[in-house]
């Protein structure tokens, strides 16, 4: 999912970084309102345990492995725009100090894991919420849905990337990441509902997208 230096072309390059930009700018004020001194705590230990399980690779079927993203995670738990950023800076120290993905594919992998597998999955966890029974059980089945899902969309954008850069045709690639991914994914989901479910019943208050479904059931106003 990481993508290194010469694999996108340097039109991909820089619609990426574009889009990447505009969505750090557009989160930017929104992210700094949130900080106080009872949250910048949480951000700083949820970054640091997706920095951490983002480090840990499992084996997956015909001997490639994956590894956690957390985007969707992020976002669920510190809300959209936090959620972002908190993806933007691990992958750039990721980049920068492990070189873990490459500098010119950074927009790139900001788009796919910090947007498209983290800001879409959550307004997509969201929707869902406001139909179904805002209950932990709901809760946590949808977050299993929607951390996969988040990794399978960011697969896809990935091999869009890939095949518009020329790297690999579109109908090679884009099965390819896919299917991988549809197995990675569920892993996520295992991970990122086992995390849901440890937080709705130890801190529920702490959970951004619980308390977006039901602050006044919680006397309480979502961070």
């Amino acid at each position: 999912m990481h993508i290194p230096d010469g694999y996108l072309s340097t039109s991909v390059c820089s619609a990426t970084y574009a889009v990447s930009t505009a969505a750090a700018i557009a989160t930017f004020y929104r992210a700094k309102k949130k900080f106080d001194d009872r949250f910048v705590p949480f951000v700083g230990v949820s970054a640091a345990f997706i920095f951490a399980a983002q480090m840990i690779n499992f084996p997956v079927a015909g001997g490639t492995s994956g590894h956690f993203v957390g985007a969707f995670l992020a976002s669920a738990l510190l809300g959209p725009a936090v959620g972002f950023w908190v993806m933007a800076i691990v992958l750039t120290v990721q980049c920068l100090v492990f070189a873990d993905g490459g500098v010119t594919a950074l927009g790139a992998n900001i788009l796919n894991m910090g947007i498209v597998g983290g800001i879409v999955p959550y307004f997509l966890f969201i929707g869902s919420m406001k139909i179904l029974p805002a209950n932990k059980k709901n809760h946590i089945a949808l977050a299993f849905f929607a951390s996969w899902l988040s990794v399978v969309l960011a697969a896809i954008a990935c091999s869009l990337e890939l095949g518009m850069s020329g790297l690999i045709p579109l109908k090679v690639v884009l099965p390819a990441m896919t299917i991988v991914h549809l197995f990675i994914g569920i892993g996520e989901g295992f991970i990122t509902s086992a995390v849901f479910a440890y937080m709705l019943n130890a801190r529920p208050n702490m959970i951004y997208a619980f308390l977006k479904n039901q602050p006044k059931k919680l006397g309480m106003e979502a961070m």
